[in-house]
């Protein structure tokens, strides 16, 4: 069993992001947000990165595609740079298909609706 999180926080998945992707509870701010997401894809729950995608780009991220960037890299860790209210900035480490090291390199924008944080879009750098 991993001794922490995916998401990089010392506390363990099922303390961590695990009640955010179960839908136990929200999260609280949108680095929180951020980070239950990239344990959604270490775990391949594509249901609830779609389910916390704001309505407005969720078309952009169609679920088939969702499933196999999750599913076809096994992810390494999550470092985040800079956040403030409505954005975070991360680099997310994989191993790709090809057994390749990657870093993904994001500015995603946040938005709260109705008490809860979506992601609205990225900027990949």
């Amino acid at each position: 069993m991993t001794t922490t999180c995916f998401c990089g926080s010392v506390r363990p998945f099922s303390d961590c992001c695990e009640p955010l992707i179960a839908g136990e509870r929200q999260a609280a701010t949108a680095e929180e947000l951020m980070r239950s997401r990239y344990s959604a894809y270490a775990t391949t729950a594509v249901d609830y990165l779609l389910a916390t995608t704001h309505a407005s780009t969720r078309k952009q991220y169609p679920e088939e595609v969702l499933r196999e960037w999750a599913s076809s890299n096994t992810w390494q860790r999550l470092d985040i740079s800079a956040f403030t209210e409505t954005t975070v900035t991360f680099k997310a480490y994989y191993i790709d298909e090809d057994k390749e090291p990657q870093v993904h390199s994001e500015h995603s924008t946040f938005r709260k609706e109705d008490g809860r944080w979506y992601f609205v879009d990225g900027e990949v750098s």
